[in-house]
């Protein structure tokens, strides 16, 4: 933190701060001459007041009671400056006060002490040397009073020790006014420069807050939202400024919850899954109390992400161990298949024998489809992402699937909802993926035509996605926990690795794959890409 070692510099808050206790200082001055002049119209003036010179009195009165109006007007306006107006004030308080004080028979009135009251605003109104001016003119007029009295009046009561105590209170007043108001102003300076860095801080949390990849909601004990992060409102699919889809959240997924919680009061995770089904999220609670009340600190992590990231931890190990038996099972296997080769092109083979070699031969290669697949998943390649237009890509996609699993033509219905639709996606991976999820289409639909493939933008999320539909029987709720797990599969002849890689190729291009609906009459799968303009450079 800066130290004081110079002047800290006059913030707007401390100028208001100094003009209002100008005025205030005025009013007094207003005050006290307006309290003369009522005493002096209704007779009630207390002796010794004016009783040297009643005509003196009463005009030097009317002159501070105009003056200290027209002191109002410069302070409103704020001009001229400050300390320049602080310096006519009390040099105008101390001729005024004087003048009252020789009209009211001198010290005896009492008007010392008023004298003294305005040396120690303005050295605590104004810091520095000039509070100790301020005393030596105090000091000088009361002399002054005294010596005029006895030389020119020729007033026999004078007392100039009075006179000389009363300088010297003056100079002690100006020097403990003046240490005051600099202790008042520096503290003043610390304050607020302590306040800016509060501010600060407060912006820089409220920008870690916005920037952290956890959701984050703040809620009060009547549970209404104090606060929302970008990442809670990409979470739960809010957009703009509107916090209603996230009272929505709040209300019929959170509060129950969040009700057993505050009652139980141990640490809960909840996993909460929407019902159009893409996000599951996880939920924990924090209480943070304070000082006459609490508020509830909300956090929310993917939960689809979270369970990723352990199965890549999980798979990390088993991908090198598959990795290293898949290159060990390929040696063996070529020499099987090369033998089961030159086997079948022997003259002498009978039927029988020419079947066996059949069955050598189809599951060397199912076997090696299964090793190509295995490696695969350890040696993922890296991603060249390019600008995709999507409808005219689909339609060569689907031409050139219609051709190589001679299906008859618009065997694939595709449906344009929007024909303006760009994405960014390595066009390889694009490819493997769709192919993939095609294949399995094909494979269990019993209609024509063999699917339907639909692509549109999202009116919440606005990303582009492609679901492709099938027409088959559905998938069973025990399928569907496993269905993107590696090496689950309920064909015979499946390796289990199918779902599982399309949808890291989809993860390694900022895409989703889900299973967005499946009932007796068909499924649809969603490839959800990000949006074009909202996607990072990838690696």
């Amino acid at each position: 933190m800066e130290k004081f070692d110079k002047k800290p510099p006059v913030s707007h808050y401390q100028k208001t701060i100094n003009w209002q206790a100008l005025a205030y200082f005025n009013f007094y001055r207003a005050l006290l001459s307006g309290l003369f002049l009522i005493l002096v119209y209704i007779g009630r003036l207390p002796q010794p007041l004016g009783s040297l010179d009643e005509v003196l009195f009463l005009n030097t009165c009317h002159a501070y009671l105009v003056i200290a109006l027209v002191f109002s007007y410069f302070i409103r306006r704020q001009f001229p400056r400050y300390n320049l107006q602080i310096a006519f004030h009390v040099l105008i308080d101390i001729i005024m006060l004087s003048l009252l004080m020789y009209s009211s028979n001198g010290l005896s009135s009492g008007f010392g002490l008023l004298i003294a009251i305005a040396v120690a605003g303005g050295s605590l109104l104004r810091v520095g040397k000039i509070a100790i001016l301020f005393a030596a003119i105090a000091t000088l007029s009361v002399l002054g009073h005294e010596l005029y009295l006895q030389f020119f009046k020729f007033y026999y009561s004078v007392n100039y020790t009075h006179a000389g105590i009363l300088g010297a209170t003056f100079f002690i007043i100006a020097i403990i006014g003046n240490l005051l108001a600099t202790r008042v102003k520096e503290t003043e300076a610390l304050a607020e420069l302590q306040a800016i860095e509060i501010n600060e801080l407060a912006k820089l949390n409220e920008h870690i807050v916005q920037r952290m990849q956890s959701g984050i909601i703040v809620l009060d004990r009547d549970m209404n939202i104090l606060l929302i992060n970008k990442s809670a409102k990409h979470l739960i699919g809010q957009q703009g400024e509107s916090t209603n889809k996230v009272s929505y959240f709040i209300n019929f997924y959170i509060k129950e919850h969040l009700e057993d919680w505050l009652k139980s009061s141990d640490k809960q995770n909840v996993a909460i899954k929407f019902d159009e089904g893409e996000v599951e999220l996880q939920v924990s609670f924090i209480k943070l109390t304070l000082e006459s009340n609490y508020q509830i600190l909300i956090f929310l992590e993917n939960f689809s992400r979270l369970k990723q990231r352990a199965q890549h931890l999980k798979l990390a190990s088993l991908g090198r161990l598959t990795a290293s038996i898949a290159h060990e099972v390929r040696n063996p296997l070529g020499a099987i298949n090369h033998a089961g080769q030159l086997l079948s092109e022997s003259a002498s083979l009978t039927i029988e024998d020419q079947r066996l070699t059949e069955i050598i031969n189809d599951h060397s290669l199912r076997i090696n489809n299964i090793i190509e697949n295995v490696l695969s998943v350890s040696r993922r390649g890296k991603t060249t992402p390019e600008k995709i237009a999507l409808i005219p890509w689909l339609i060569k996609f689907i031409e050139e699937f219609e051709t190589r699993c001679k299906l008859p033509k618009n065997s694939i219905r595709l449906k344009e909802n929007n024909k303006d639709i760009l994405v960014r996606m390595d066009p390889s991976q694009l490819y493997q993926v769709l192919w993939n999820l095609c294949e399995n289409a094909k494979r269990y639909s019993h209609s024509v035509p063999v699917m339907t493939l639909s692509c549109d933008v999202g009116d919440d999320s606005q990303r582009p996605y492609i679901d492709i539909i099938d027409y088959g029987s559905g998938i069973s709720d025990e399928v569907k926990e496993q269905l993107f797990e590696p090496f689950f599969t309920t064909e015979t002849k499946g390796s289990g690795l199918g779902l599982y890689l399309a949808r890291e190729l989809c993860e390694a291009n900022q895409a989703t794959l889900t299973l967005n609906t499946t009932t007796n009459t068909g499924t649809t799968f969603r490839v959800s890409f990000m949006h074009i303009n909202k996607q990072t450079e990838l690696e």
